[in-house]
């Protein structure tokens, strides 16, 4: 088995370019469980960067000082200098006082292992989908920016970013809750993906109370990602599960079927025309979410194991998917200890990086970046490959942010033009 098919050349992909690294601290018994970095997150604003860091523990960093300092760090070794903050994050930017109005560090004890991160910010214009409110415990402002965090006691506990005070603790699932997602139209409305075989939606503007719990999934919910309209939300989990959730009425538009194993992480393109999903089975499927349509499938073991074969355990195993700001890019992060940037105009990787025991990634907010997190504690960060995106593939993006594929084969142009614009030519 192998990692790339007979026509690629792996001495030929490029090298990604490694930005740097963030080490978790030794815990005092250097115990051995619950180290893991199981996400990772950035903040709409992209003014932070948050980390599960393992033993409880999620650390905020205001993401231009760590990415500053990531680039100190680096010259230091390439220059032979080394530093003891290096080795630890409690020697690094947490000895600096910020000026007066700065984005501070914040070091947070959750109570428990922390598996879901999510940021939200709210925009006073968006109104709760509640009936009441005449009177609310909380007033969040456009200014305020929140994190939720997942635990695996089941609950779900909400921090104010600038201050690491606890200002609400949501308790319904009934086991642990694997991945969490707020609306990017800043409504606050945010989802859970539980392994109680649920998403229960909530709206954070009516205090964080339950708005609706969606069913339908028969084994664990590993995660779940909104379009960007907040019209449409995907989760995946375990037994080759893929759904489509229409969230104006909380109702299931569809399942997608054609992995054939768990399905772990999903995300959508910028323009929404884009759904990518990554599973078990040793793929990520890039789907047409308006039609459930399969555009365009990324291996990562070959020859591929057959579908009998496919839900058993390989060193090929997708463990996360990220889909780049630019909509041209994709990161995966799998078993075989590599990281692969690919470009959705390609079906081989464009760049690779080493990567051990990675199990989570995120790209920062404007894309330049990808941090991957590992089962050590560690997280490890990536340059994306540069490339200037070409005119026509920045019209389709506009174009398709407001235009589901249906209306697009409406469109009196040729049927060559109708495919690209539904990225069956990408």
């Amino acid at each position: 088995m192998a990692s790339f098919p007979d026509f690629v050349n792996e001495n030929e992909i490029g090298k990604a370019k490694f930005v740097g690294e963030l080490l978790a601290p030794v815990a005092p018994f250097d115990q051995k469980t619950g180290r893991e970095t199981w996400a990772v997150a950035f903040a709409p604003d992209g003014s932070y960067f948050a980390w599960s860091q393992g033993h409880r523990i999620v650390k905020l960093l205001p993401w231009s000082k760590c990415l500053a300092d990531l680039s100190v760090r680096k010259d230091e070794r390439s220059t032979g200098v080394d530093r003891s903050r290096r080795l630890s994050r409690q020697n690094s930017l947490g000895t600096i006082t910020p000026l007066p109005g700065e984005p501070r560090e914040q070091t947070i004890d959750c109570g428990d292992v922390v598996w879901g991160l999510a940021f939200g910010s709210s925009v006073p214009e968006k109104q709760s989908r509640c009936v009441n409110i005449e009177w609310h415990r909380f007033k969040f402002g456009q200014d305020q920016l929140l994190l939720a965090t997942g635990l695996n006691n089941g609950r779900i506990k909400i921090w104010d970013v600038y201050t690491g005070k606890l200002l609400l603790n949501l308790m319904d699932h009934t086991d642990i809750v694997r991945d969490l997602t707020f609306a990017p139209d800043g409504s606050l409305v945010l989802v859970s993906a539980s392994r109680d075989k649920t998403l229960r939606v909530w709206d954070l503007k009516d205090d964080g109370n339950m708005v609706k719990v969606l069913r339908g999934h028969q084994n664990w919910v590993y995660c779940s990602a909104f379009s960007p309209d907040s019209s449409v939300l995907c989760s995946v989990g375990a037994g080759k599960a893929v759904f489509l959730w229409n969230m104006d009425k909380y109702t299931l538009i569809r399942k997608l079927e054609g992995h054939h194993n768990d399905v772990v992480s999903c995300e959508f393109s910028p323009d929404g025309a884009l759904l990518a999903t990554a599973s078990y089975d040793t793929r990520v499927i890039l789907w047409d979410p308006h039609m459930g349509s399969v555009l365009m499938e990324l291996g990562h073991l070959f020859p591929p194991p057959s579908p009998i074969f496919a839900g058993g355990a390989n060193d090929g195993w997708v463990r996360s998917v990220a889909f780049c700001h630019d909509g041209r890019h994709i990161a995966t992060v799998t078993d075989d200890r590599l990281l692969r940037f690919w470009s959705i105009e390609e079906k081989s990787p464009q760049a690779i990086a080493p990567v051990s025991n990675g199990i989570c990634s995120a790209f920062s907010t404007g894309g330049s970046v990808l941090a991957a997190g590992s089962r050590d504690g560690s997280v490890h960060f990536w340059a994306c490959p540069r490339s200037i995106a070409s005119l026509q593939h920045l019209c389709r993006m506009a174009l398709r942010r407001v235009m589901p594929t249906q209306q697009v084969r409406t469109l009196p142009i040729p049927v060559c033009m109708q495919d690209y614009l539904a990225y069956k030519t990408i």
